[in-house]
């Protein structure tokens, strides 16, 4: 806003707590909106704009110090505030929204963070937020999740066992994140207008990912899912006349090269070789991270023409330095232009030539209006270039691996009846490398196959569906065991009689669970996969990719079921875990141990040991992803669950897994876990007469 410029808002909460928010204009909304994120949540949007400025380290201490590391030499901070500068000359009226966001942001944070214990618990003050902060934000919280990294396990695959050993492990890895969606057509439901529904999986934070907000204004009113420190509602909305949401496409976007790099006799000069064979200067400062309680950190940030260098010579091995090539950095457009004109949507078409403009992360996009119009599609910026970029390190010297422009036109898919997006294969499909298995996605289709009468109130059971698809590959080498002893005959009883339902009070999804388990850990221990025990030492922040236990976890089906597995007598590995198991049966539940653990940047003593037991398994429609044979602890879910009616915006339904509010203690802060864990849903309400007007706001800009 201007400086001295008055700004008029009002803000209404429902019964929940969930923010209603109506101005004058789109502008004096946005200003309420960032002021109401740091009413609600000052300490989450903080925590976020210091790990995007790599920063965070400074108060959270040396466990923070490898993300910072990696945000400096990813010069995401600057990346952003590229992105801002080319936002203001392309689009000045959405730089100029982003930067009313960011007042509102700025008049609210002293405020919000005197309400909220955390700052005072690390010794932070509340910091000033810079126009491009959100895109960094933005930035921050999605650079990863196209799983670049993977790259660096695949390398490591093929280089011990060989390019054919690649798709054994292929799986929605541990480091990225996912998400259910469905459209049903008019023709499937009791009304005759389409229903979309679906849950976001990410890491689940404490404050949750998404902020569930109501902003209206004469342009526009528009419910739905916002991510803290980001104007508008991004992923997940409803105008009234038309509703949209997304899933990960599991698109390949972002390269890993493999630099040659020379230097000047003092280090100071660094040049790398490029594809036309010319030595040319690459950029080279250094930076400190700041450490609480330790020594500050010095950081060599280096740029080629690739991109930035994000693994050294050191850490690489015999490598080499490893340049990441990403989209924002490159075209300086992270896609905020296409915020507004979502807000502004009245049908399909218009969510289209929105999404048109779409940059990061590529997603699978469905909506609906209340007009019969339908979208499926992909949207995003995915560089077109050699095959071999999106599977490993490529030489940064050889022509092949340049980017050749984009990938246009971006797929469609029709929607006949429904249309399901579960991160499998699908419109997304040329854009891909690994995507997640298909388990999910045809739960789905079976279940919606079997009405044609399908309300809001329904997708209930859809979302908390616990069948576990991927059992079968497990259960039928159990089945196949001979000459066992009364114990395990009596284990494999249970497991074949067992519905293959994950449910938190089945004694049958325990033992299956720990059986899983067992097997998962005599596979990543056997001698023919030892050599992957070991990666080069590369960051840390990467570590969760190159971890062999996981990496058998989440691909165990594939290994379980390959023709052959270098000599592994996979029979023999289940009976010896069967054997276990029946030796030491567990004693309870799957949701005795198969319990919530999300992240928080400061634990909190108060909740230690009593989060709640989770239904549900990575590979359920109610995806609640731990790790088998490592913990049962589920660090991914639902980060949120929607379901958005076109018959009656007013009979839609939502809820998050905590609260609106991120101040520990205040009514809102974890309200809607109870619901949450019930696979519930909480009313949207948009009638202003039915909500309680916490005060009119006249704030002066200073």
């Amino acid at each position: 806003m201007n400086a001295g410029e008055t700004v008029s808002t009002e803000t209404y909460r429902d019964v929940w707590g969930i923010p209603h928010l109506r101005a004058g204009s789109a502008r004096e909304l946005a200003f309420a909106q960032g002021r109401n994120a740091a009413l609600d949540r000052a300490w989450q949007i903080e925590v976020e704009r210091h790990r995007a400025r790599g920063t965070s380290a400074s108060f959270l201490g040396a466990d923070a110090l490898g993300w910072d590391r990696f945000v400096r030499r990813a010069r995401l901070e600057d990346t952003a505030r590229r992105c801002f500068t080319a936002l203001e000359r392309r689009d000045a009226e959405t730089a100029a929204w982003v930067r009313a966001y960011v007042d509102g942001v700025n008049e609210g944070l002293p405020e919000g963070a005197r309400r909220t214990p955390e700052f005072a618990t690390v010794g932070l003050g509340p910091g000033r937020w810079n126009p491009w902060t959100p895109l960094g934000v933005w930035l921050g919280a999605h650079i990863l999740f196209a799983g670049f990294p993977a790259k660096l396990w695949r390398e490591e695959v093929v280089r011990h066992l060989g390019q054919d050993a690649v798709p054994l492990f292929a799986t929605d890895g541990p480091g990225t994140s996912g998400s259910n969606g469905w459209l049903v057509t008019g023709d499937r439901t009791a009304t005759g207008s389409p229903v979309i529904a679906g849950d976001p999986h990410r890491f689940i934070e404490a404050p949750g990912v998404y902020q569930q907000v109501h902003l209206s204004c004469p342009e526009f009113d528009v419910v739905g899912l916002a991510v803290p420190g980001v104007p508008g509602i991004a992923h997940f909305g409803h105008t009234g006349t038309v509703a949209w949401a997304i899933t990960n496409a599991m698109a390949d976007y972002q390269d890993l090269y493999r630099e040659r790099l020379r230097r000047s006799d003092d280090g100071g000069l660094v040049e790398a070789l490029d594809p036309d064979g010319q030595w040319r200067p690459a950029s080279r400062h250094l930076e400190v991270v700041e450490v609480a309680d330790g020594d500050p950190v010095e950081v060599e940030v280096v740029e080629t023409a690739r991109g930035p260098v994000i693994i050294d010579g050191d850490e690489a091995g015999d490598a080499g330095p490893v340049s990441l090539r990403y989209p924002p950095r490159v075209t300086e457009d992270l896609g905020f232009g296409a915020l507004l004109p979502l807000l502004r949507a009245r049908r399909v078409a218009d969510v289209d030539r929105a999404f048109d403009g779409w940059a990061e992360p590529v997603n699978v996009v469905q909506a609906a209006d209340t007009e019969g119009g339908l979208l499926h599609r992909v949207a995003g910026r995915v560089p077109v270039r050699d095959p071999r970029n999106g599977t490993r390190i490529v030489p940064a010297w050889e022509p092949a691996h340049t980017w050749r422009g984009w990938y246009a036109p971006m797929p469609r898919a029709d929607v006949d009846g429904f249309a399901v997006m579960a991160n499998q294969r699908g419109p997304a499909t040329p854009l891909g490398v690994e995507f997640a298995a298909p388990h999910r996605a045809d739960r789905l289709r079976t279940l919606l196959d079997t009405r044609s009468d399908w309300s809001a109130p329904d997708m209930a059971a859809l979302h908390t569906d616990t069948r576990l698809g991927s059992a079968a590959s497990l259960l039928d080498l159990v089945a196949g065991l001979e000459g066992l002893d009364a114990d395990c005959a009596a284990l494999r009883g249970r497991l074949l009689d067992w519905d293959r339902r994950m449910e938190a009070d089945s004694t049958g999804a325990a033992a299956f669970a720990a059986v899983r388990g067992a097997v998962v850990r005599r596979l990543a221990a056997h001698p023919a996969l030892a050599a992957l025990t070991s990666p080069p030492a590369y960051p840390e922040v990467f570590h969760p990719w190159l971890a062999l236990l996981p990496r058998v976890a989440y691909a165990l089906e594939n290994l379980l079921t390959a023709r052959e597995l270098y000599g592994i007598d996979r029979a023999a590995i289940v009976a010896e875990a069967l054997a276990e198991v029946a030796a030491n049966p567990p004693e309870g539940t799957w949701g005795d141990t198969h319990r919530l653990a999300p992240w928080r940047a400061v634990p909190d003593p108060s909740y230690d040991g009593k989060e709640p037991g989770l239904a549900g398994d990575h590979d359920c429609v109610l995806c609640t992803s731990a790790v088998p044979g490592l913990t049962d602890r589920a660090a991914r879910g639902p980060a949120a669950r929607y379901v958005w009616d076109l018959a009656c915006r007013e009979d839609s339904l939502w809820v998050v897994p905590f609260g609106a509010s991120g101040v520990p203690g205040a009514p809102h802060h974890r309200d809607q876990l109870p619901l949450w864990l019930a696979g519930g849903l909480a009313p949207v309400v948009t009638d202003w007469n039915r909500l309680t007007k916490e005060n009119e706001e006249h704030h002066d800009e200073q």
